[in-house]
């Protein structure tokens, strides 16, 4: 899945002279404080985030693509600007919540930016920009085709958002929880199942890479399951308040895998809907094995056909599963990312890293929270790639001795 981590091309500080409220002796005039000011309805605000030692939101306008990120004092005054209150009331809840008040140039330098940007109701609409970041809109690409034969990338269908709301249209009525939740758990009874079926599975997945014609079939079922995977975000993504701005081919020959790309879902209210998105793939991926189970249950052991499927079936749990490890850029990283609501969790704690070892001052200026995330990260994700490099060497020896 392509996604929009914050951090990234599409989450920027704002630029110098960007308003920071700040305690003052002197209150706006009251004409002033009656204005009811009101963000575009469609101006989106993410929850809060911790990005290195600060807590951030990011402020997105959907129309032009651009965002960037805002502490949590403009926060706090930006995301009350509903049209029904007051300047003078905003002011009063500000001042009762950080013991400031705010001055009338400090809210003149406020409502310029969100103005100047476009994000008020009522301002005048500001041209697309250029597109730049993981989030820039699909219509900005020059055409459907982009790259050369090595390497590049396609769009498959013309709109992707309508794409996948018509495939969220036909399956809404299975995506309810009285049938997810026994849908998991019959996924992961047949997980248990796969594991204690292990020597079995491992042996005939050996035999069937000596197999040329049934190894081409069956990776040619796991690509098709790589791409219900990327439909499966999308779909997921519609199904909880997300967009879809492209769903296409990507290739690095000789690979080629196909590709969704969601927008917005930094922007759920709720981490369970950001981690039900990032998390759908995989769930796919499973949801395709089931049928193919049934198949290798009813054979008996040691049939062709069986020991073809038990291939398919070691495989594409691996590729589900592996997909679901806490890792960039799997699936599993950005699922807890947004379980901690942390942005760039990777390069944040690769960050603290470096200055707990170099500039322990630093370091020890980041709040509590940050600093047992990102050290807990640092030293459980490098104890994991150890861990999967001695699963791989063991495994190989095993393979090779036998």
């Amino acid at each position: 899945m392509s996604g929009s981590p914050a951090g990234s091309a599409e989450a920027r500080r704002p630029a110098a002279g960007t308003p920071v409220p700040t305690a003052s002796g002197s209150r706006p005039a009251a004409g002033f404080l009656a204005h009811r000011p009101a963000l575009r309805p469609d101006v989106l605000l993410s929850p809060a985030l911790l990005h290195g030692p600060a807590t951030v939101h990011l402020i997105k306008d959907p129309e032009g693509g651009a965002a960037f990120e805002v502490g949590v004092k403009e926060y706090f005054l930006i995301s009350r600007l509903d049209g029904v209150r007051s300047l003078g009331e905003i002011g009063e809840e500000y001042a009762e919540a950080f013991g400031k008040r705010l001055a009338e140039p400090h809210w003149k330098r406020l409502l310029g930016l969100l103005g100047t940007r476009g994000l008020l109701a009522g301002a005048p609409a500001r041209p697309a920009p250029a597109a730049t970041g993981p989030e820039a809109p699909a219509a900005a690409a020059s055409g459907p085709f982009n790259g050369t034969l090595l390497r590049g990338t396609m769009r498959l269908v013309a709109d992707a958002n309508a794409t996948t709301g018509r495939l969220h249209r036909l399956l809404r009525p299975a995506l309810r929880a009285p049938l997810l939740l026994p849908l998991t758990g019959l996924l992961a009874a047949m997980e248990m199942l796969l594991a204690s079926a292990l020597p079995e599975l491992a042996g005939d997945t050996w035999w069937l890479f000596h197999q040329p014609v049934a190894l081409i079939a069956v990776f040619t079922l796991l690509w098709l399951s790589t791409a219900l995977h990327e439909l499966a975000h999308g779909v997921a993504a519609r199904h909880h308040g997300g967009t879809v701005s492209e769903i296409g081919l990507r290739w690095r020959l000789p690979m080629a895998v196909m590709y969704c790309t969601v927008d917005n879902y930094r922007y759920l209210r709720t981490r369970w809907h950001q981690f039900v998105v990032a998390g759908a793939g995989a769930f796919a991926n499973l949801l395709f094995l089931l049928p193919f189970l049934a198949w290798w249950a009813a054979l008996p052991a040691g049939d062709p056909t069986r020991r073809v499927l038990s291939g398919l079936l070691l495989l594409g749990s691996v590729q589900a599963l592996v997909n679901l490890l806490p890792l960039p850029p799997l699936d599993g990283y950005t699922m807890l990312g947004h379980a901690l609501r942390v942005s760039r969790l990777g390069p944040e704690s690769g960050r603290y890293l470096r200055l707990r070892l170099g500039d322990r001052a630093a370091a020890a200026a980041y709040p509590r929270r940050a600093r047992t995330l990102y050290l807990g990260y640092a030293v459980g994700s490098a104890l994991l790639v150890v861990l999967i490099l001695a699963a791989l060497a063991t495994g190989l020896y095993v393979n090779l001795v036998h």
